[in-house]
């Protein structure tokens, strides 16, 4: 493991500070989401007995903002089981549906992604089937390298694969429109899906979160369309990549290391064959294209001006730190007309 240098830039100070305050994010936040995810999600104070995949789901407790099934659903997985949150639209038939699995980020859980990116309005206008995984201690394995706290690197993309498996077989999911998307740690998790398993995604979309470097690192092994929406201004994990690995209380597992966005979106073009990247400003963001190659993946990077580590567009207030939310764009809505247009 790299160390951080001994004196560190103002930049990189305040990276430091920025990412300390993940944990009494989530901690504060649980307190406001609690009532959210019980009625959202169907969550029960009452002990249940694991169920094995494919399990019917747990009803919500109380009608849904959008339309739509909500339910808490569980799935077993190497030996143990583990859960997600699942949105179906409300018109029945038609056959399997495009497939979302939304990460959630470092600290947080899955319907604070919910209510932070606002995804199930535009899932469910465009039919799609959308999944929130909830991961192991509020962390994705986003990297390839083992840690005392992680043991096993590759459990959460055994446990996506079979989240994918199960709802194919179920009939519930189109196998040829699967796709991932994520916030922070959670960008990552899915530009990790997009790197090792271009046969099983179609696209894949990371928010606030870069490809993992170092002795973590992930190579992208094929062609998948890749978009990557990024704050400017992110103190967090800042749009240059964070080189060595970030800080963590005690007992928790280090954050791991980043290349650029940039550099990340330079990768996935590469594994492509994409063309050489087209340039162009737009009203509060830049955006950078390569387009498709012969396997026909496109990747695209946005830089949002100002932003900081936050979904542009959400309407809910980023922790004290984490910087400015941009409204030049809606990462929901950029994300779903992004992926509804791939299919493998």
């Amino acid at each position: 493991m790299t160390s951080h240098p001994s004196s560190p830039s103002p930049r990189r100070a305040a990276a430091r500070r920025a990412a300390t305050r993940c944990a009494s994010y989530a901690a504060a936040l649980s307190l406001g989401l609690a009532l959210t995810a019980a009625g959202l999600t169907g969550c029960s104070t009452a002990p249940r007995t694991p169920g094995a995949a494919g399990a019917g789901p747990t009803p919500s407790a109380s009608a849904p903002a959008v339309p739509g099934v909500d339910s808490r659903e569980r799935l077993s997985v190497d030996g143990g089981t583990r859960e997600y949150l699942m949105h179906r639209p409300a018109a029945e038939g038609g056959g399997p549906r495009p497939l979302l699995i939304a990460f959630h980020g470092r600290g947080a859980d899955a319907a604070q992604l919910r209510e932070q990116s606002g995804l199930d309005k535009g899932a469910e206008a465009r039919g799609m089937l959308l999944v929130y995984p909830e991961a192991l201690g509020k962390a994705w394995g986003a990297g390839s390298a083992p840690s005392p706290q992680r043991p096993d690197p590759d459990a959460d993309v055994r446990f996506t694969e079979a989240l994918v498996g199960e709802l194919v077989r179920t009939g519930r999911a189109d196998a040829h429109r699967v796709y991932v998307a994520g916030f922070s740690n959670g960008g990552s998790m899915a530009l990790r899906m997009a790197a090792q398993r271009p046969d099983l995604v179609a696209g894949a979309v990371s928010v606030s979160g870069e490809l993992p470097t170092g002795a973590a690192a992930v190579k992208p092994t094929g062609p998948v369309p890749v978009l990557t929406v990024y704050g400017a201004e992110d103190p967090v994990r800042p749009l240059a990549g964070l080189p060595s690995p970030g800080p963590a209380a005690p007992g928790e597992e280090p954050v791991t290391p980043t290349m650029s966005a940039r550099a990340g979106s330079e990768a996935f073009a590469a594994a492509a064959g994409a063309g050489a990247p087209v340039e162009e400003g737009r009203p509060g963001y830049d955006s950078t294209t390569w387009p498709p190659g012969p396997a026909g993946a496109k990747v695209q990077l946005l830089v949002m001006h100002g932003a900081g580590h936050t979904w542009p567009g959400s309407a809910m207030a980023p922790p004290e730190g984490f910087g400015s939310v941009s409204n030049a764009l809606d990462a929901s809505t950029a994300l779903l007309d992004f992926l509804t247009a791939q299919k493998r």
